[in-house]
């Protein structure tokens, strides 16, 4: 079950809600209605892999006391050791064993070596999410940063709570610890949390789904008849669809946690603004590289180490960080290829970066993450270097570059130009100078009447053409990466 599907925006969603309320007056049973919710939203797609989220829970829930206990005692590392180590063995299984299998075959193939025969492994949907918020538990307990939560239900809540289960963003328990035991929902609250949902749904649906559509078309073209403009095309699309996609899912969470009374941190900020790599890498995805950063870069020595020490842990993070995201050589190398920027952006083109021209800077940027993003949307490695290759201009294309209605329409035309804008912070700007000039108003006395009405409409109006776009069948992919 999405978000944006009918099945949890007219009936899973507004039981829910329904429900909640109506047990206000009595907080256990609350978190009783979301555990259930929780697990039923999981087990919509994943069926009886629900038992996989399961076994994550109950064993996070003793690893989280046994090492809060043995570390009262001792400075002994067997129960961390323990609990990483099986936190990372599940994801390997069910994330990387096939790819794991496809390699050492690929390199004992010219050795005369029979090939490992399984069969194919099934990726549980929101695996790494679940994975990363249980192992960030356990070493916050570790690191004296909280208490374990001695409940299991409200342990299995946090990993399984449904706005961040299947795309995140990654929530730190000690962040919503309170929040678990104690919340409070009020008008304004729960009128915030809709207008974020609604907004997150319009990216996704009137901005991302429409830009996916010529995306996937043109990197469905083979590579050897691309030419430089339609490959240009494809990667602007698809440079669109993987930010609102996926920023809009962050809204919906963020908006769905401010429903049921939790806060979630923010996890985009703009980051088609930046001008350097490492600007985009604290705009993008926030909850994900501070996890990196918090979990592995500074306990390998972070910034701590010698220069040529800090270039390989970053170029480690970024490898991970790729791996992350999927089971591929095509997300490793989209991985390194960041990290690569990140250690030149250590040393002389970093000032420069920060001293000279933000144009300049700014093109630069946007030139790394669109070819990046080649790498992470193609198929496969071969298919990647093939694309770009069409993007410099070196590719064999027929003349496809004239045929752009066959990737194109209005609506297209539309989302592009509407999405360029939205991807820079000039909305918040406008609403900012907007309530400036509302404020202005009471004060000198004046109705503000249309203000209001314009500020109610729009939240209505989104949604339902949302439901409209919906209806009518637009392409609705999921986000392309294997998590």
């Amino acid at each position: 079950m999405v978000f944006s599907s009918a099945a949890f925006l007219f009936y899973f969603l507004p039981l829910v809600l329904a429900s909640y309320f109506l047990l206000v007056s009595f907080g256990r049973a609350r978190n009783w209605l979301l555990l259930a919710a929780s697990l039923f939203f999981y087990a919509w797609g994943e069926g009886e892999y629900v038992a996989i989220m399961l076994l994550s829970i109950a064993a996070n829930y003793l690893f989280g006391i046994w090492v809060y206990r043995e570390h009262q005692r001792s400075e002994s590392k067997l129960p961390i050791s323990c609990a990483i180590g099986f936190n990372i063995v599940l994801l390997i299984i069910f994330k990387y064993t096939n790819f794991i299998v496809d390699n050492v075959n690929g390199f004992t193939a010219g050795l005369g070596i029979d090939p490992i025969v399984i069969g194919k492994v099934h990726l549980p949907i929101g695996i790494s999410f679940f994975t990363f918020h249980c192992i960030s538990y356990i070493m916050d307990i570790y690191r004296r940063q909280t208490p374990p939560q001695m409940s299991l239900p409200n342990t299995a809540l946090y990993i399984s709570l449904f706005p961040q289960l299947v795309a995140g963003p990654i929530v730190r328990y000690k962040d919503i610890a309170g929040q678990l035991l104690s919340r409070h929902v009020d008008m304004a609250r729960f009128s915030r949390g809709i207008n974020r949902f609604v907004a997150g749904l319009g990216k996704k649906v009137l901005l991302a789904n429409v830009v996916a559509m010529p995306a996937d078309k043109i990197f469905s073209i083979p590579p050897d008849q691309l030419t430089a403009p339609v490959a240009w095309l494809g990667i602007l699309c698809y440079t669109l669809q993987i930010y609102f996609d996926f920023s809009g899912y962050s809204d919906m969470a963020i908006g769905l946690a401010n429903m049921f009374g939790f806060k979630f941190m923010e996890n985009f900020n703009y980051p088609y603004i930046s001008r350097s790599v490492r600007e985009f890498w604290r705009r993008w995805h926030i909850s994900l590289s501070t996890w990196f950063r918090d979990y592995l870069y500074i306990p390998l020595g972070g910034n701590r180490c010698s220069p040529v020490r800090v270039r390989l842990n970053l170029v480690l993070v970024f490898f991970l960080t790729g791996l992350w995201h999927g089971a591929s050589w095509s997300f490793i190398v989209w991985g390194l290829f960041h990290g690569a920027f990140l250690v030149a952006e250590r040393g002389r083109f970093g000032k420069f970066l920060d001293e000279g021209s933000g144009v300049l800077a700014h093109v630069y940027t946007i030139l790394v993450f669109m070819v990046g993003w080649v790498f992470f949307r193609a198929a496969d490695l071969s298919t990647a270097l093939a694309y770009i290759q069409a993007m410099a201009g070196f590719g064999t294309g027929s003349g496809l570059e004239w045929h752009v209605g066959l990737f194109v329409n209005p609506k297209v035309i539309l989302a592009l130009c509407v999405g360029v804008v939205g991807s820079m912070p000039i909305i918040p700007r406008i609403k900012a100078w907007r309530e400036k000039l509302a404020a202005n108003r009471r004060t000198a006395g004046l109705d503000n009447g249309l203000e209001a009405v314009v500020s109610l409409a729009a939240t209505p109006a989104i949604f339902i053409l949302c439901v409209m776009s919906l209806a009518s069948g637009t392409h609705n992919p999921f986000i392309y990466f294997q998590f």
